[in-house]
């Protein structure tokens, strides 16, 4: 059925939303106040015709905007899509009956992720091209440029997508490069690779390798497995230098890190020892470090074991002990979290339920939560809240430009 529609205002994916009496009809790519024209199918209207423009549309920055998945609000302008990342946040903490002080989002500058997941396919006439997934779709749609993305990374892409060739041996092989630029340079991590038929055969591992040196590549992996290091792919955490674990978790935006990391350490100057839970390969450990002891613990032994290189890279820091913990299946208890003034905790998108009913029976003053996932931060912000705790502030980050995503800090105070 072709509809006439007024926009009231984008969801939570980022889609616009018209109230009809037959209930709300999703529309992307549009803005709060446009009127748009098109098909509706199951409550979609999929490629809208946008008949009145809000006047807070803006012409997008990528060439491949509106196909391409990944950046589906660059049409809007910053100071409202900014608000609307802040709203999310405000609307999410009321479904758990919660208000607190929620800052303006955090911004970050284009051209500044160090880190990408491109998705590698052969087409028909034999080339590898490199890309992201479309909008609701398994279709790669093929980039040649990319505004978010640091430019080192975007003027490597011809390289990499030779070093993609070498892992498209078997047909049901998808593989996705997990791109991240280091100190050192390019950090390659491989997966989607088909292992059913026996995994990469020696020859393309060759092949892989020869390209990767070409490109001068720090480090090709796959799926967390070296293949070829001509150097040790490091990143900066406050005053250490640390080796980064082939397929390890970084932040995506230093700038967004920054912010995140600042507020941290802000929140628990005057503790004399912190607990950072989920620590990964130190983050927010050694900034930490610079103000307090450190407890750090995640499950990951090869990010605990980078984080203890790390600690020897470093002056000035007060004590760090770390330990390789599944805090889901075994978080810290209070005993072991005894003489922790302040706690940090930086889980997962699955948030951190069960460690977070662990903290309120400890004796720490201020708690600070870090999340990529408001909803499953909420719920852990409401066992700390029914505990004694207040949440005293939360700031978003606009970490992923453009999407639908957000990060936050929040500072929680007995």
């Amino acid at each position: 059925m072709t509809m006439t529609l007024k926009i009231a205002h984008v969801a939570g994916q980022g889609d616009g939303v018209a109230h009809t009496p037959a209930g709300p009809v999703f529309a992307p790519l549009t803005l709060p106040g446009e009127t748009v024209r098109g098909e509706v199918i199951d409550g979609r209207m999929e490629a809208p015709e946008i008949l009145e423009a809000s006047p807070d549309r803006i012409a997008p920055v990528s060439p491949h905007y509106g196909d391409c998945g990944g950046c589906s609000l660059q049409h809007w302008a910053n100071g409202p899509y900014l608000d609307w990342k802040r709203e999310l946040m405000v609307s999410t903490l009321a479904r758990e009956r919660i208000e607190t002080e929620v800052e303006p989002t955090v911004a970050v500058p284009p051209g500044t992720r160090r880190r990408l997941a491109l998705h590698a396919r052969r087409l028909e006439d034999g080339r590898v091209v490199l890309g992201f997934k479309a909008r609701k779709s398994w279709r790669l749609v093929e980039v040649s440029t990319c505004p978010v993305a640091d430019p080192r990374l975007v003027a490597a892409f011809p390289a990499l997508a030779k070093v993609a060739a070498a892992f498209l041996e078997h047909p049901k092989s998808a593989p996705t490069l997990h791109v991240t630029w280091t100190l050192d340079g390019l950090d390659v991590d491989v997966t989607g690779v088909e292992r059913k038929s026996g995994g990469l055969s020696a020859d393309r591992q060759m092949q892989a390798i020869r390209a990767a040196r070409e490109a001068d590549v720090a480090r090709l992996s796959l799926a967390g497995e070296t293949l070829m290091m001509a150097r040790q792919p490091r990143v900066q955490f406050g005053p250490a230098t640390v080796p980064l674990p082939a397929g390890g978790f970084l932040q995506a935006v230093p700038e967004a890190e920054a912010a995140m990391v600042q507020r941290a350490v802000a929140a628990v100057k005057g503790a004399k020892k912190v607990a950072d839970l989920f620590c990964g390969t130190g983050t927010f450990t050694f900034p930490l470090a610079t103000v307090a002891s450190v407890v750090a613990a995640d499950a990951s032994a090869a990010g605990i074991a980078a984080l203890k290189q790390g600690i020897g890279s470093a002056r000035g820091m007060k004590q760090i002990t770390a330990e390789a913990r599944d805090l889901f299946r075994r978080p810290l208890s209070p005993y072991d979290l005894k003489g922790c003034e302040a706690i940090v905790f930086d889980p997962p998108r699955a948030g951190a339920i069960d460690q977070t009913a662990q903290i309120k029976d400890t004796k720490a003053s201020v708690v600070v939560g870090v999340s990529c996932n408001p909803q499953t931060f909420a719920r852990d912000a409401r066992v700390l809240i029914d505990a004694g705790f207040r949440l005293e502030t939360v700031t978003p980050v606009d970490q992923f430009l453009w999407s639908a995503h957000v990060e936050l800090v929040g500072v929680f105070r007995r």
